[in-house]
């Protein structure tokens, strides 16, 4: 038995699987990163506290109430990575990420009113990012609403 003959069909499946299933990866268009064990580890933890509520300025460490930037900072630190408090010192660590390839666990910055970085988040997978809002506590929002996608200015891996 010809074992090239066996193989070639099976090849020939894989590369049409790999243009049906995954096309846009294939032609070169951007594909969001694997969510990795850690940062869905870290987006769990992170959603024990929907519904906390909003304090600016909160203290490092205090769970009764977040601001944006401690939010992140303390579900970064349980997981073992240290942040800096603010969300623009934090703006600064990393690895710089394309919108379309955020993974869960990355880090989105959008800007306050005076175009400054003023907000963080954690990517939470699908368009969706898991933040302490001045409105609603922590919660989970869409990054795609008007608000959010005109006020998006970056993102950064950490883990």
């Amino acid at each position: 038995m010809n074992v090239r003959k066996l193989i070639r069909p099976v090849v020939s499946a894989v590369l049409a699987a790999g243009l049906l299933f995954g096309g846009a990866a294939a032609l070169g268009a951007s594909k969001a990163s694997a969510a990795t064990p850690k940062s869905l580890e870290l987006l769990s933890f992170g959603k024990q506290y929907i519904g906390t509520p909003y304090l600016y300025g909160a203290a490092s460490g205090l769970t009764s109430a977040f601001d944006c930037s401690s939010f992140v900072q303390y579900i970064f630190g349980k997981e073992g990575t240290t942040l800096p408090r603010t969300a623009a010192a934090m703006a600064g660590k990393g690895t710089k990420v394309a919108k379309a390839s955020l993974s869960v666990g990355d880090l989105v910055f959008f800007s306050s009113s005076n175009k400054m970085i003023g907000h963080v988040a954690i990517y939470a997978g699908s368009g969706n990012i898991l933040h302490a809002s001045t409105s609603q506590g922590v919660t989970v929002s869409s990054m795609n609403s008007a608000y959010w996608k005109a006020r998006y200015v970056t993102a950064k891996r950490i883990l």
